[in-house]
């Protein structure tokens, strides 16, 4: 079992984070929020430039991983693009990305992007998404589907992991910024990370960031080494990152105080534009339901082994 990326995937990782912050960093998700058409030139030649779009993850493993890292660097800036969706395109349909999609009232950060997607739902049926709805918050709306086919159980797994990739990257930077954030603020005459009952909520915080990380990387092998359990590894994932992102979060905005919920500081951004993430295309409980339906009482193996989903 090989759980670390490749050296070279973690330097493409870096690389990608360099070229968003020359591309903008912070100021692009606030200038796509307020033009969400331009979400696309904002964000595009600094993905071309990566050579994001020759990245092929469902047939080369060296391309799997640099995929998950590239969208865990996605998520470092908010960037305010699908960049795990388009990674996740399915083979054999003449589509620029797919979306996994509940059943009922299907929607996606779709809104502003003029590009042809495909969805799947976790039962393999794929669709052609005819139409996009009015915009929510996040750059979310609901989407138009006409069904296409029942083929689409392999790329389940692929369209599940690559955006809790994306949440990684996000609490990545909510512990970055709070870090930095503890060591500034004076209180009572030292900083804040002086503070014993501080340095327990952070430690608290880093545990689920870093078990989230160990939990990404072996979904990850699970794709690329075909388990047949990649589906049901897939969804476990899902569910730590999503009680993840609500402790790390938490705690974030905590130690951050009352700044932590302005739009003068970039934890505001992350949290705001992480709830799509955590929500779509199924949230905490919905997940457990699904994750439930398909291990049933014969449970989950691997790293998983020890999550709690009895039918």
């Amino acid at each position: 079992m090989k759980l670390d990326l490749s050296d070279e995937a973690t330097d493409y990782g870096r690389e990608a984070l360099r070229a968003f912050e020359a591309a903008g960093g912070d100021s692009l998700i606030q200038r796509a929020q307020a033009r969400p058409e331009t979400r696309a030139a904002l964000v595009g030649p600094a993905l071309a430039g990566l050579g994001a779009w020759d990245l092929d993850p469902r047939t080369d493993n060296d391309a799997l991983e640099a995929a998950a890292a590239l969208c865990r660097s996605s998520g470092y800036w908010a960037l305010p693009y699908p960049v795990a969706e388009r990674l996740a395109r399915p083979a054999g349909l003449d589509v620029d990305g797919l979306i996994v999609v509940a059943d009922n009232a299907p929607s996606a950060p779709l809104y502003g992007l003029e590009f042809r997607w495909a969805a799947v739902t976790l039962a393999g049926v794929r669709s052609s998404v005819t139409g996009l709805g009015t915009q929510r918050a996040g750059f979310v709306s609901s989407v138009e589907l006409t069904p296409l086919d029942d083929a689409g159980t392999g790329d389940i797994a692929l369209g599940l992991v690559l955006p809790c990739w994306t949440l990684l990257g996000m609490l990545d930077r909510a512990m970055h910024l709070t870090i930095n954030h503890i060591r500034l603020r004076q209180q009572f005459g030292q900083p804040l990370s002086g503070f014993q009952g501080v340095q327990f909520q952070l430690t608290d915080a880093e545990v689920e960031r870093s078990g989230l990380e160990m939990l990404a990387k072996y979904s990850l092998w699970s794709i690329g080494t075909d388990r047949p359990e990649a589906v049901e590894d897939a969804l476990a994932l899902r569910l730590a990152a999503i009680e993840a992102a609500e402790i790390v979060f938490r705690v974030c905005h905590q130690l951050h105080g009352a700044v932590g919920f302005c739009d003068e500081t970039a934890l505001s951004w992350l949290s705001r534009y992480s709830q799509p993430l955590r929500r779509l295309p199924f949230g905490l409980s919905a997940t457990k339901d699904r994750l439930t339906e398909r291990a049933g009482r014969r449970g989950l193996t691997g790293l998983f082994s020890d999550v709690g989903v009895m039918a």
